[in-house]
Parts: C-alpha cells; sequence; structure tokens
C-alpha cells in the first residue's frame, strides 16, 4: 500500500491504495514511520518524496482501521503516533506531491514538508472538530506559526476546505502545478538531493529550530486526542460518520 523506491538520493514514498482514497491503515503508517526512521542513517537517502495517486492525495485516516487499533492498545503505542513521531524526528527534507485531497493528516503531515507542490484539484481540509476531535501532527503549533492565528483556526478549527491556490496563499503551498504536479516535485527533491548534504541538514535543522517545543505539542495533542476518543460528542459525531459512510 505503500510504494517505496530508491533513485538518485530520493526515496519516494507513494500512497497507493485508490480504491480507499488511499485511507492510511496502520501498516501503512507503519511502513511511512519505517522509511523515514530508517532514513535518517541510511546515506543514500538525501530527500524524502511523498505522493500520492491522479486525484487523491489521501482522505486521511482509515477510521475503521484506526478504532481497531485504539481499542487494543494505548493510543501512544498506535502506528499513527509512531508515524506523527517520525515526522518530529525526521532529519532529511521532504517534499510532497498532492493532487485532488488531502483529508485530516493529509493535510498536517504537509506542515512538516519543506517543499510542498500541488495541482489546481488539489482540496486540502482538517475537519477534526467536525468529528469531536483536536488537530494533530504539531498542527496546533506549526500552524499558526505558518500562517497566522485566524487563517489556522479557519483550517484547523472551522474545518473549511482550502483550494490549492488558497494553500499557497497561506504558505502552506510552495508552488501551484497546472500539469505533472508529481514530476515537478520529483526534480526538485532531485535538487535537494543533489546539494552537499552535510550543509543542507545543519541548513535545514538550523531553520527548523529546536523540535523539542514541537515534539512537546505532538504528545500533548496526542493525550488530547486520546481523551476526545471517549467523549459523548465524539462518540456521536463518529457514528454519525459511519452511517453517512453506509448510506
Amino acid at each position: 500500500m505503500i510504494l517505496k523506491t530508491l533513485e538518485n538520493g530520493v526515496q519516494t514514498m507513494r500512497l497507493n491504495r485508490p480504491e480507499k482514497k488511499n485511507a492510511l491503515t496502520g501498516q501503512m503508517y507503519n511502513d511511512l514511520a519505517e522509511a523515514l526512521e530508517q532514513g535518517n542513517s541510511n546515506t543514500d537517502v538525501r530527500c524524502h518524496l511523498i505522493c500520492g495517486q491522479p486525484e487523491v492525495f489521501t482522505a486521511g485516516n482509515d477510521i475503521g482501521d484506526f478504532l481497531q487499533y485504539a481499542g487494543k492498545v494505548a493510543i501512544s503505542d498506535t502506528p499513527v503516533v509512531r508515524f506523527l513521531r517520525a515526522l518530529v524526528r525526521n532529519q532529511k527534507p521532504i517534499v510532497a506531491s498532492v493532487d485532488g485531497i488531502a483529508i485530516g493528516v493529509g493535510t498536517t503531515l504537509l506542515m512538516h514538508c519543506d517543499m510542498v507542490f500541488a495541482s489546481p484539484r488539489a482540496l486540502i481540509r482538517s475537519p477534526f472538530v467536525d468529528l469531536g476531535l483536536v488537530p494533530e501532527a504539531g498542527s496546533s503549533l506549526l500552524g499558526p506559526q505558518l500562517m497566522g492565528h485566524a487563517r489556522a483556526f479557519e483550517l484547523l478549527c472551522l474545518g473549511n476546505a482550502f483550494s490549492a491556490e488558497k494553500a499557497a496563499q497561506t504558505g502552506l503551498v510552495n508552488q501551484v502545478v497546472p500539469e505533472d504536479v508529481d514530476a515537478v516535485a520529483l526534480s526538485c527533491a532531485l535538487d535537494i538531493a543533489s546539494k552537499p548534504p552535510e550543509a543542507m541538514a545543519l541548513s535545514r535543522k538550523l531553520l527548523r529550530g529546536n523540535v523539542d517545543q514541537l515534539s512537546d505539542r505532538v504528545e500533548e495533542e496526542i493525550q488530547i486526542f486520546a481523551a476526545r476518543l471517549t467523549a459523548p460528542e465524539t462518540i456521536a459525531a463518529f457514528q454519525a460518520f459511519m452511517m453517512k459512510k453506509k448510506a
């Protein structure tokens, strides 16, 4: 479900579950986390590239799959949390290519990317509050830093959808690409991979600053998120969502 290749210094991770709109399962989260974790120590990996499929980046969490994990183990031990922690501690540049919908974690992971390219049909949305939940992946910290409080509130609390153009205006997307967004994103990843790796790593680290604050915020979000899963309004929202999917 995650197609991984490594060529010319670029490790490509392509989400490959189009029949479910690339909704992320526990196995997919584990595969993504493993790729990031191993990339930290693999000198052959100089840049990561995350892609989806035509017209769909990812619909976010596979809710049914997530609830199965959440019911069996502590949320801190779930694959999605492993992936979130791997994002925080990732040491190599990440480029993303977004074509179509990017929902939930499909939105928040973009805040960890160094370059984001989107097609005109990209649609970015994070309906956490609608499900009785809270933002994750450190987005409650990164969102306001990136786009200011008002735009972050609109995206993360109101759950409004951002077009590719609006996402570019907020700084979440670097460039809107009319044609073949994957090719443009790959070209950028190859350019990053071609540069002196130590200088790139040090420069990126300076730009990111101390990641301990981000790590602390991710852990805080995880605990609140876990508590929200048993809240009556969250249970009601999930039930309504699942009924809507079946209809």
